[in-house]
Order: structure tokens, then sequence, then C-alpha cells
């Protein structure tokens, strides 16, 4: 049956009770979830969640930058960063280098295209560079993600997939690129097999895409 939820509905961030079902429903699949009040105290719970030293990567994420996650990590000094690095590597002389740097940091930060009520994230990717670490390549992995991006199930996460986020994405790809995303890749995670590994922070506002 197809879920009725119009898509100007993906910009809303979903009520107190919703989040909290969703936060539980993470739990029972053996993700650490957190709701948290806004994007400062997400900012301030991933900077106590990785500890000083450590490789991080930040995948490309609208979340992450607006909330200035993003730049707590790769410009603080704090961490091994390793975008700043990457960016500062040749793609073809370097190629099989910055793959394996990225595909298993100590910590991967970012966010998802969509949440389930029932507890699974879906993430999309042009390129797939954050799969890896996100399945299970890191350490650990930090999502941080918006109360608009909550689902009542898997055939509305990719509702909200193709008809918001992508098209959103698409247009920040040419202005940042100048060439065009795709959805190449999808990653649906269900549960997380390794407690403690994956941690999911649920922001009570909306943010990123």
């Amino acid at each position: 049956m197809t879920s009725q939820i119009p898509a100007t509905l993906f910009t809303d961030p979903v009520s107190a009770e919703r989040l909290e079902r969703t936060a539980a429903a993470l739990t029972a699949n053996g993700f650490a979830a957190e709701i948290v009040d806004d994007a400062a105290a997400a900012r301030a719970r991933v900077r106590e969640l990785i500890p000083e030293g450590v490789s991080v990567f930040t995948s490309a994420s609208e979340t992450t930058r607006l909330s200035g996650i993003d730049e707590d990590i790769n410009t603080s000094g704090r961490y091994d960063a390793l975008k700043p690095r990457v960016l500062g590597m040749n793609r073809v002389t370097d190629g099989d280098a910055i793959r394996r740097m990225l595909a298993s940091p100590d910590v991967v930060v970012g966010s998802v295209a969509a949440v389930t009520e029932t507890g699974s994230l879906v993430v999309a990717s042009a390129s797939g560079s954050q799969l890896p670490p996100y399945s299970g390549g890191a350490g650990r992995a930090i999502w941080v993600i918006g109360a608009q991006k909550v689902v009542p199930d898997l055939e509305t996460a990719m509702r909200r997939l193709e008809e918001h986020t992508f098209p959103l994405e698409n247009s920040r790809a040419q202005g940042a690129y100048g060439k065009p995303s795709a959805i190449n890749r999808l990653l649906v995670m269900h549960a997380e097999p390794f407690p403690g590994r994956g941690t999911v922070l649920l922001v009570r506002e909306a943010i990123g895409f």
C-alpha cells in the first residue's frame, strides 16, 4: 500500500511521540539512540563522543556542515581529520591509499536520508565513499539526524530520498562540483550487530536535507 504522506511534510519535524518511538526502535535494533534538543546540543554531544587524537572521517552532509560539526572535526586539531588529508592527496596516484583510509577510520560522522519508526537507517550515495565505514568499516559511527527525516517505513523512506533529498543534493553537487549527483548506491541498515558501535543522535528540530 502506497504511503499517503505528502512530500511537503518531508521538511517538517515529527512529533515528540514519533521521535521517541523511533529512538526506542533504534535501541531495540542495537543502535545507541539519543534525542537532543537542537543542532548545538548535537554538536556538543559529538564532541563528547569522540576521543582526541583518533582518525575521523566526516562524510558529505548538510547536517554536519550546518551544525558546525564538520568544522569542529576538520579544523580544530583535536583529531586526525581525514577529509583535509584526502583533499591534499592526488586522486589518481593516491587513489588506493585514499580508498583504504576512508573505508576504516576510527570514527565516521555523518547523516542519513531517512530513518524509519521501525529503527532502520537509509543512506544513498553517488560515489559510495561513506558506505564502507557506515556499514562496518569504521570502529565507531555517529549519525546526526534531524526530526524531519523520520518516516513510518522503508517505502516512505524511498519516497523521501527520491522526491526530496535527491533533488536538493543534486543542486548542491552541481554548485559544489560542477556535475550532477546520482543515487548510484543505496545502504539500508536494519540493525547494529556490535553494541556501542553505532550512535544515532536524533535532533528535535529540522536540519539538513
